[in-house]
């Protein structure tokens, strides 16, 4: 079949299917895209030429505004999907190109699966350096597309058509492998995108990729329940690998065989329900004083599905003199902090989990333990929920609001900024998707974006009456709005919660605890002392009405409810915009979190917060 590299790619990509537990679906959902001369007349002219011979195409393309944000739609579609299905993205070379690294380098941190196409410079050279080429000295075989290479799990350039089927099919093993999944680099030069080549029909088959679940090792499965009968305060910490495997049922059953308390990191939240005895709610740095004090004292830790970031473990402060047991799909995170290795997947593991350690559960009094604890903080964050009648509603106020318009499957959506910690200890999950906080990387400007993604996915899913929440504060929503556009001209209905606090509230509060005193993290007119002058006359809800959506405003926490209900009865994606008092907190989970201090200054905040820097690292120490 005589067709150009960029219709073959194309062709190839409509008929790839994944397979999980018998259920078979397309995995590519279509090609967001943003069209410049490295990739109009290739990948391009060959998402049309399929969109007008079939009417439909089985690939569609969506067109967005921003390369970085629409690799953030991929993810969010991507992850809403248990990492069963996704988009591909592709983009111009140069600046298009360089605009994806970003997204890259979220969707290989957090391993979401998603393809990048962008186009490249000449293959043949012939009219070196042409527009937008990154002249290397050094070698001409370099672009801008090699920066994509630290931040992808697989990258290729296709320098000829021959090479095109091996890569593809090199792709999909990447992108369908639970252990190894993230980004992937096609990187496609413009005249080789539209050069023709005879290509097998074998590579335009329909091609179902089998997503594993691997069960674990006899030997290993018995060393992993030997440690936890022995241990007398035993504590689950679950992460995202319990959701992406559907393994939530069997973690529930587990759990309650067991008495085992159960933590959760920020990809796992919602693995139980907020209200299950054995809840503990979230753990580490963001995380609650009921699980924070049962990691704490400890003997046994059980991550399931977890990479152990930094805020997980407090900065390796938290677990004290703990042992791991660490079950994950993948070698490298099951092998972490010298633990008793189970290498499998979430459901199977745990399922042989249960078999092992039939019969053996927790002390009564540790239950009732978890119970107390849990009962302790829960107390406080009603209180934190509690809305003042007059004045700006802080943070916490406007989370809990959220949370009781807010229907039992509907999905909260965050990314940066204070709000994902907040959420992390307040939110109150009753499903285990509708939480949806990118933490891995925490990228400003994922919130609205990535939300896209989400609410297409739920759109085409049993219950599409699902909403979707993007939390975002004003410093994100400056960073990236411009989906917002593409949710309009797509018809995909979001209700954006714009908080506005005129800063970079987390980062302030990062700053001063610091001892550097909120510098740099306050919109401010300039002075002759520095940007501490009026607050500036931004109006970000005027903002978001020119870009199409409806803009609600709110001032009180009794105006921001009414608009919020209206806002999700709404059939069109509605900003709600609400001016909070930033320096209204939240409870405090007491979990440390490793930011460095300077060691000398001629700042008394800052010799204060480096004496205190210096006490709170003490309880840091290797996991050996």
């Amino acid at each position: 079949m005589r067709l150009t590299t960029g219709q073959a790619t194309v062709r190839f990509l409509a008929n790839q299917w994944s397979e999980r537990d018998g259920v078979e679906q397309r995995f590519f959902a279509g090609c967001l895209g943003i069209f410049g001369h490295g990739n109009v007349a290739g990948i391009g002219e060959a998402l049309l030429e399929a969109t007008k011979e079939e009417g439909a195409a089985e690939l569609p393309y969506y067109m967005a505004r921003n390369e970085q944000g629409m690799v953030h739609t991929a993810v969010g579609f991507a992850r809403a999907h248990d990492r069963l299905r996704t988009f591909a993205c592709t983009t111009s070379i140069g600046p298009g190109a360089t605009n994806m690294v970003t997204g890259a380098a979220l969707a290989t941190v957090n391993r979401i699966p998603v393809l990048l196409l962008p186009g490249d410079i000449f293959a043949t050279r012939a009219a070196n350096p042409v527009l937008q080429e990154l002249e290397d000295p050094r070698s001409y075989d370099v672009s801008v597309n090699d920066a994509f290479k630290p931040v992808s799990r697989f990258w290729d350039r296709i320098n000829r058509p021959e090479q095109l089927p091996s890569s593809l099919l090199a792709a999909m093993r990447v992108l369908t492998d639970p252990a190894e999944t993230g980004a992937v680099t096609l990187a496609l030069p413009q005249d080789v995108q539209a050069e023709a080549y005879d290509w097998p029909e074998e590579l335009f088959a329909r091609r179902v990729w089998h997503v594993a679940r691997p069960m674990p090792e006899l030997a290993a499965l018995e060393r992993a329940a030997e440690v936890i009968r022995g241990a007398e305060r035993p504590l689950i910490v679950a992460g995202g690998g319990v959701i992406y495997a559907r393994a939530t049922g069997e973690l529930r059953a587990f759990a309650e065989e067991t008495g085992i308390p159960v933590g959760e990191t920020q990809a796992g939240k919602g693995a139980l329900p907020w209200d299950h005895p054995q809840a503990a709610g979230a753990i580490g740095a963001t995380g609650t004083t009921a699980a924070n004090a049962l990691a704490r004292e400890a003997d046994v830790v059980i991550g399931i599905g977890t990479r152990y970031s930094d805020f997980t473990t407090a900065s390796r402060s938290l677990f004290g003199r703990a042992r791991f047991v660490n079950l994950n799909v993948a070698g490298f995170d099951s092998a972490k902090h010298a633990a008793t290795a189970l290498t499998a997947d979430a459901r199977t593991g745990l399922a042989g989990l249960r078999g092992a350690l039939d019969g053996w559960s927790v002390p009564p009094a540790y239950r009732s333990e978890t119970r107390e604890r849990v009962a302790g903080w829960n107390a406080l964050v009603d209180e934190a929920f509690r809305a003042s009648a007059e004045g700006l509603p802080g943070q916490a106020e406007v989370l809990g609001i959220v949370g009781e318009v807010a229907q039992a499957r509907d999905v909260v959506v965050c990314a940066a900024g204070s709000m994902p910690g907040d959420l992390h200890k307040l939110w109150r999950p009753r499903d285990p998707k509708s939480y949806h906080v990118e933490y891995g990387y925490s990228c400003m400007g994922y919130e609205i974006a990535g939300g896209l993604g989400v609410k297409m996915a739920l759109d085409e899913s049993d219950d599409p009456g699902r909403q979707v929440f993007v939390m975002v504060g004003d410093g994100s929503y400056l960073m990236m709005s411009s989906e917002l556009v593409t949710a309009v001209q797509e018809g995909v209905k979001l209700v954006v919660v714009l908080v506005q606090n005129h800063g970079y509230a987390s980062i302030g509060n990062l700053s001063e605890s610091v001892g550097a005193q909120r510098f740099g993290t306050r919109y401010r007119y300039r002075t002759p002392g520095g940007l501490d002058g009026d607050v500036l006359p931004v109006d970000l809800a005027a903002n978001a009405a020119s870009l199409g959506a409806q803009v609600l405003t709110a001032r009180t926490a009794t105006e921001f409810r009414e608009a919020l209900v209206a806002a999700r009865a709404a059939s069109v994606t509605t900003v709600v915009h609400v001016e909070t008092d930033p320096l209204r907190q939240a409870p405090d989970g007491e979990a440390w979190w490793d930011v460095p201090v300077a060691e000398v200054s001629g700042l008394d905040t800052v010799r204060e917060a480096r004496a205190r820097y210096e006490k709170d690292k003490q309880a840091q120490r290797f996991y050996l």
